[in-house]
């Protein structure tokens, strides 16, 4: 006997204004849960501001108190919350949870092709849509013509699972022909099969020059002076206070997807957490505390292994993405790469944010594409975007680097 389907997940709205909604998550546990929540919480633009986590291995009960956007959809954030929890079944009509879980089959992969006349800000609107309308992007990649036309690939995918049906591709079609008006030349959404798929895949390495020069592990710039800086993380493990569990303690500088780039380190390392508490103090300073052990449900003893969590931990909150501003001959790109899960799973709306924090700054888009290459021992996310000639680039490049890293970091 489990809860009911409808108690799995409960959305209290604030009773004030300024208040945050309050999540309450009570379902069967699996290591990577609470990673797999932050992530669609992530998805729908809120962020975490308070956070409580218990279980005793087998149930789990987490509560998250959230800010962000008015226009949330929250019947269908519950819904999503649901589904990736242990799954649920119906018995006599009722719903209830139960701990098993069904492997899932990949998604189907679709192609959106569309031209248009370009325009500045085209490239977000577009990606909003698809982001409004639950559509994952894959894949991306876009090109101006010397006519300025735009010839845009999208490889995406349907949370809904639902872009099969014809209702759903028109839907789609509708609102994406909405928001480019008269500039739309053609459009179309087709399934691909995987062999398509594997042919808009970038090369899985990228130049050495490129991986030691632009991700490398040092600090930014933008550390160096003084926006952000070193001792805004702090982490210290603590094996004496529990007698089943490593505590480990964080102190940090708040950014967009804290709590989630903690989880999912946590999960690539195999480690459950029994009980945590996350909250965010005056100033943008956040405490995080941690009881956590390994999968064989032993504290984490080894120094090697502590330390190495422990810098792992420390670069992920100091750095959750890398972003430069390279020359290509006459040309100015702008990398953004964030480290891709182990489960294959990458960091949601970052394209949505390059592409939104260039709109503002007014900086057109040449071209852009999204690949994953091995960098070092990782499976990196890049994003390469070729700035437009002209008034774009009137912009000074460490004001597009900054402007991007803010956006990206929920700080603009």
């Amino acid at each position: 006997m489990g809860i009911l389907y409808d108690d799995v997940v409960i959305i209290r709205e604030p009773e004030k204004d300024g208040d945050p909604t309050v999540i309450t998550v009570n379902c069967p546990d699996k290591t990577g849960l609470g990673c797999d929540l932050c992530r669609i919480i992530l998805f729908f633009g809120l962020n975490i501001v308070r956070g409580d986590v218990s279980t005793d291995g087998k149930w789990c009960y987490i509560v998250f108190w959230v800010v962000g956007k008015q226009r949330t959809r929250w019947g269908l954030l519950k819904k999503r919350l649901i589904e990736a929890c242990p799954s649920c079944s119906s018995a006599s009509g009722i719903s209830y949870y139960r701990s098993d879980l069904q492997p899932c089959n990949p998604p189907d992969v679709f192609l959106l092709n569309f031209s248009c006349h370009d325009r500045k800000g085209l490239l977000h609107d577009v990606t909003e849509v698809l982001c409004e309308l639950e559509l994952t992007i894959k894949k991306v990649k876009v090109s101006t013509t010397p006519d300025g036309k735009v010839m845009d690939l999208f490889f995406i995918t349907d949370t809904r699972e639902l872009l099969h049906t014809k209702k759903r591709k028109d839907e789609t079609i509708e609102q994406l022909t909405e928001i480019l008006g008269d500039a739309i030349i053609s459009i179309d959404i087709e399934l691909v099969g995987p062999e398509i798929t594997a042919c808009s895949q970038a090369s899985p390495f990228l130049p050495t020059a490129i991986t030691e020069d632009v991700f490398n592990l040092e600090l930014p710039d933008l550390a160096r002076s003084g926006t952000l800086r070193s001792d805004y993380v702090s982490i210290a493990m603590d094996n004496l206070l529990s007698p089943a569990h490593t505590l480990v303690q964080i102190m940090c500088q708040d950014h967009k997807g804290l709590l989630f780039d903690i989880m999912r380190t946590l999960k690539d390392y195999n480690i459950k957490i029994s009980y945590g508490r996350f909250t965010t103090k005056p100033r943008g300073k956040c405490e995080i505390d941690l009881f956590i052990m390994q999968a064989d449900g032993k504290k984490i003893v080894d120094p090697n292994k502590q330390n190495s969590l422990s810098s792992r931990l420390r670069m992920e909150l100091l750095r959750p993405l890398r972003v430069a501003i390279v020359s290509r001959g006459p040309d100015t790109e702008l990398l953004v790469a964030n480290p891709v899960e182990l489960s294959g799973k990458g960091r949601p709306l970052v394209f949505h944010d390059i592409t939104l924090s260039l709109k503002m700054l007014g900086t057109c888009i040449f071209s852009a594409e999204i690949g994953r290459h091995l960098i070092g021992d990782r499976e990196w996310e890049v994003y390469k975007i070729l700035l437009g000639e002209g008034e774009g680039l009137s912009v000074p490049r460490n004001k597009i680097e900054e402007g991007v890293w803010k956006m990206l970091m929920g700080w603009e």
